[in-house]
């Protein structure tokens, strides 16, 4: 690398982090080697681009002017990688993936393993996890999300598929509590009724439904069983604990074996639009869009329950 170009990388992960300690984990380097790149690099240009306290750090209007030049100029850099991207027919390189975690080990992860198959300079790293990542802090290419997004400048997202909801129970659980045939029976005020439900850092999930006339309606019915992991809500709803609000596909089996059942056909479907994201940036890397499009085009069939 030349001389003029160390510490740049570092110096503007630095600034778009936060800190020392987002810009190496954004790396994947150590704090300790941001902090001497950007220490060389304040020694080379004689001036100071931080004012460090122990809590915080700001650039100096010296810092200011220089990040905006070397922001274009990494601008420069990333567009001429872009024009020998597309000279490419195969992915290379290495694209970090988060996704939710059994969307992810049954139709996800298999997914993306056959598209490395057929890419053998690509590598991936797969994370699985419900949780909400953040893209920058987390050194990730690319996340799966399921549902409405948060109203930001900073991601682009492309819709891959839709997770459709089926209300489930087991055949055990109908017979002792009644079959509900509508809506209307679960939203009555003397619903015998329970439920198991999803439930993510406190937040528990409610169900929704389109009604005869096409409005949302939601529903919130008492429950003994609430968790993050739609597999332990499988189990529960076999096991009679419960009505259970599920993906299509993740209860396909159980309702094809008969371990459970669908309650009522629903005047409309409900489904949780699926989609991947990833962090605006000044161009998108041939490794990374052949990940989108892959998922765009493969994961759609596979979320679709007859």
């Amino acid at each position: 690398m030349s001389r003029r170009l160390q510490g740049i990388e570092e110096f503007v992960a630095a600034v778009e982090a936060g800190s020392f300690a987002l810009a190496a984990q954004r790396l994947h380097v150590t704090r300790s080697a941001v902090a001497k790149s950007i220490a060389r690099l304040e020694a080379r240009l004689n001036t100071r681009l931080f004012l460090r306290t122990t809590r915080s750090q700001s650039l100096t209007e010296e810092g200011h002017g220089y990040y905006e030049r070397c922001r274009r100029a990494l601008a420069e850099l990333d567009a001429a990688e872009a024009v020998t991207d597309t000279a490419r027919s195969t992915a290379a390189g290495l694209v970090r993936v988060s996704m939710p975690a059994m969307l992810g080990r049954l139709k996800v992860g298999p997914l993306l393993l056959a598209l490395a198959r057929r890419h053998p300079a690509l590598s991936l790293e797969l994370a699985f996890s419900d949780r909400r990542v953040d893209l920058v802090e987390e050194g990730l290419d690319l996340a799966i999300r399921s549902g409405e997004l948060a109203d930001t400048s900073e991601l682009v997202a492309r819709p891959v598929g839709v997770q459709w909801m089926v209300l489930c129970a087991a055949p055990a659980y109908l017979a002792e509590r009644g079959h509900p045939r509508g809506i209307e029976a679960l939203t009555a005020p003397q619903t015998p009724h329970e439920a198991v439900l999803y439930a993510r850092d406190g937040q528990v999930s409610t169900w929704h439904f389109h009604g005869a006339d096409g409005r949302l309606v939601d529903v919130t019915l008492p429950s003994r069983l609430r968790c993050d992991s739609a597999e332990v809500l499988l189990e529960a709803a076999i096991g009679g604990m419960g009505l259970a609000r599920l993906p299509a596909w993740l209860a396909a089996d159980a309702l094809a074996a008969g371990a459970l059942v669908r309650v009522f056909e629903e005047p409309k479907p409900f489904g949780f639009e699926l989609n991947v994201i990833r962090s605006r940036s000044r161009y998108l890397p041939f490794k990374t869009r052949v990940v989108i499009d892959w998922l765009a085009e493969h994961l759609p069939p596979l979320l679709i329950v007859p």
